[in-house]
């Protein structure tokens, strides 16, 4: 049981202290050091909110060689009470963590966000919707452990009812079990909703470059906290601005990092994350002849018989391959057991297709 001062714990409550993590900290309040969570990280410094206010803090001390382990926004941190430089002694165990794979050749994955509620996927409808891209984002969501959410930015450059009643029915369609919200941070529409929403627990918002996230935070906080460039007039996107990721907190309750707009979205061992975006499809598969139907060509495959009928929409399935067959790439880099089994299933595809191949030269079926 902790002995924080009731002080320490008021002071903390706005950023999502509470008596867990009270508990979790005891071992390190018995060192002596001071509990804070991490708001910003730049290059190897942190800035560390606590309840004597904001310490900047080197984090060298607890930075391994495992990049998933790393000092990040949004961790509970023990930190040194004086020093110089001030050292960042020890990190609290993560409730959920937000990873991508790194854009490198090399098998490492990043960590974006830690201790995250609400995952907030920001989608202009300025630009052409890219339902492949929002399940790519809402299998990393639903695999950090976090709710996803879709918010649907820039409104009122859709002032037509009708043509956003359809692009919000793609959108549910391809997020199943995720709340799909409309909002303008121009005129205010659907801010309540979004407010209400993010005000209990912390929310990370996430998003290419020019999805409006700078602009939705700013109206979340209810001043410019956050840079925010104009809107491009050949393609509809706002210039990205945001270099870090930063912690603030919103004055409705709850806290929101806002992150830098991420180009490559690379899964990192989201297996389960795939399988809760196309929720559909593998419901499907518990139908299919085979427990292992592959749902490509196999007979009595109830995926592709719904498919057949128009009940599930091609692209669907296709993003659903493409997804698993990344994951496994990149899983099978770190397992060797796993790079073995994709190893012989991709030798038996390859005489699979060979012998189809010799008997439709020689005239015979296959």
């Amino acid at each position: 049981m902790s002995h924080l001062s009731p002080a320490t714990s008021s002071a903390l409550a706005p950023y999502g202290w509470d008596d867990a993590w009270a508990d979790a900290f005891a071992p390190h309040d018995a060192e002596g050091l001071l509990p804070g969570r991490v708001v910003r990280v730049d290059r190897g410094r942190c800035d560390v909110v606590t309840a004597g206010g904001v310490l900047h803090a080197d984090t060298a001390f607890v930075t391994p060689h495992d990049p998933l382990r790393v000092v990040c926004t949004g961790d509970w941190v023990a930190v040194e009470p004086g020093g110089n430089p001030r050292y960042v002694r020890a990190y609290l165990p993560r409730r959920t963590a937000f990873v991508r794979s790194t854009s490198s050749k090399r098998s490492e994955g990043q960590i974006l966000a830690a201790n995250v509620d609400h995952a907030v996927v920001a989608v202009s409808l300025a630009a052409e919707l890219d339902l492949a891209r929002i399940e790519r984002f809402l299998a990393l969501a639903w695999e950090s452990g976090a709710q996803p959410v879709v918010v649907l930015t820039k409104a009122d450059l859709v002032p037509d009812a009708v043509t956003r009643a359809h692009l919000v029915q793609d959108v549910e369609t391809s997020a199943p079990g995720v709340p799909v919200l409309t909002v303008s941070a121009v005129d205010g529409d659907g801010l309540d909703v979004l407010t209400a929403l993010v005000s209990g627990g912390t929310s990370v918002l996430l998003g290419q470059s020019g999805a409006g996230k700078s602009t939705l935070a700013n109206a979340l906080l209810g001043e410019d906290v956050m840079d925010v460039q104009g809107v491009r007039d050949v393609d509809g996107k706002g210039r990205h601005t945001t270099t870090t990721r930063n912690l603030l907190v919103l004055p409705g309750g709850g806290v929101l990092i806002d992150t830098p707009g991420l180009r490559g979205v690379g899964l990192w061992d989201a297996g389960a994350g795939v399988g809760q975006v196309f929720a559909e499809i593998e419901e499907l598969a518990g139908d299919c002849r085979f427990h292992d139907c592959a749902h490509e060509s196999e007979p009595g495959c109830a995926v592709l018989d719904a498919v057949g009928t128009g009940a599930l929409p091609q692209r669907r399935l296709d993003s659903y391959r493409k997804l698993l067959r990344e994951n496994q790439y990149i899983v099978a880099k770190t397992d060797a057991r796993l790079r073995a089994e994709l190893r012989r299933d991709w030798k038996r595809k390859n005489a699979i297709g060979r012998a189809a191949l010799r008997a439709k030269q020689q005239g015979r079926p296959s």
